[in-house]
């Protein structure tokens, strides 16, 4: 299996956990000139990959990675393959680049990758809808697996005082907007006893400018967290507002639920499709603030549990695991009939 990319968390946990896995993924190609581990921008998708490496796969799967790719050169990875006689599968993750303020050239890449994929997959019934009425394709919908590790699922959360409610701005993405989002969450938590807003941003250009535009409130800027920080930070969470405006999926939301924090995710894309959450009006044409103080005023009056656990999770990643190799065989008897 080519698998772009193959070393991110989404697809590692792609596989079976029985011990008896058939789907070998190819290690992510080494990136000329960036920190080991980086996958992107990846060689793999280039004709002149596949050509020298044809055979040396049954099957090529894109994830994601196209971001920089043009259509010419998708057409050209298009080709090559159907020279090679090797199926294209893609999954199709974000309908709407969570990275792009102009959706055209995200668009223009699955006007390419959809119509060309012997198999197309999303992850959600919403998203897959969106897709036949798009490209007339019809997606197997195969959810999101886990995104954090089974022997940390399954530790109890920790307690904390009050009631935290966070939102974090990253790197501050073209599909977020952290600031109007948290000026709204400190007037939710105004009115709640013992609740307090947290805000975090990444040490980098587009997290202090969120930083100066909220110096009055909790904002907390540092390097991108580490798995493992990543997860004491949310399971410190009592609910964590995604802020944003556009966007597809979101594996954050995956792993609050994961750990048990309650999410609070814009009605935009198909977030509420992959778990339970609650929800509030937000997207390009901007913010309702009673809905989203009144699902912050939800979440503290009645405290959801909703978590998944770790036998259910992993009953799903089997299912995942076997989801992915019959699509796998159906696209490789269509390349052979």
């Amino acid at each position: 299996m080519a698998s772009v990319p193959s070393g991110h968390v989404y697809i590692r946990h792609l596989s079976s956990l029985s011990g008896t896995e058939s789907v070998l993924r190819l290690p992510d190609v080494r990136v000329e000139g960036a920190p080991a581990g980086q996958w992107w921008p990846p060689p793999m998708l280039t004709s002149a990959w596949i050509d020298a490496h044809a055979e040396e796969f049954d099957v090529f799967h894109v994830h994601f990675g196209f971001d920089d790719r043009t259509p010419e050169e998708l057409r050209t990875v298009v080709s090559s393959l159907r020279v090679a006689r090797r199926p294209l599968v893609v999954t199709v993750h974000d309908l709407r680049n969570p990275h792009h303020l102009d959706p055209t050239p995200h668009a223009a890449a699955l006007d390419v990758l959809i119509p060309a994929a012997d198999e197309v997959i999303t992850l959600t019934h919403g998203a897959a809808a969106e897709i036949a009425r798009r490209w007339s394709r019809v997606a197997v919908v195969i959810p999101h697996p886990h995104v954090v590790e089974f022997d940390r699922m399954a530790l109890p959360r920790p307690s904390h005082e009050g009631f935290v409610v966070g939102v974090h701005a990253k790197s501050k993405r073209a599909n977020s907007d952290p600031v109007a989002v948290a000026r709204v969450l400190a007037e939710a938590v105004a009115d709640l006893p013992g609740a307090r807003l947290r805000v975090d941003a990444h040490d980098d250009a587009g997290g202090r400018a969120v930083a100066a535009e909220l110096k009055d409130l909790d904002v907390r800027v540092h390097a991108p967290f580490t798995d493992d920080e990543l997860w004491d930070y949310l399971s410190d969470l009592d609910i964590s507002v995604l802020p944003y405006r556009f966007g597809t999926h979101s594996g954050w939301l995956e792993a609050c639920h994961d750990l048990g924090t309650t999410v609070a995710a814009p009605r935009c894309g198909y977030y509420a499709e992959q778990a339970p959450c609650l929800r509030f009006d937000h997207d390009e044409s901007g913010l309702d603030s009673a809905s989203l103080i009144k699902a912050v005023h939800t979440a503290y009056h009645q405290r959801p549990t909703w978590r998944a656990d770790t036998h259910s999770r992993a009953a799903q990643r089997e299912a995942i695991a076997q989801a992915h190799i019959q699509t796998y065989h159906r696209a490789q008897s269509t390349v052979v009939a």
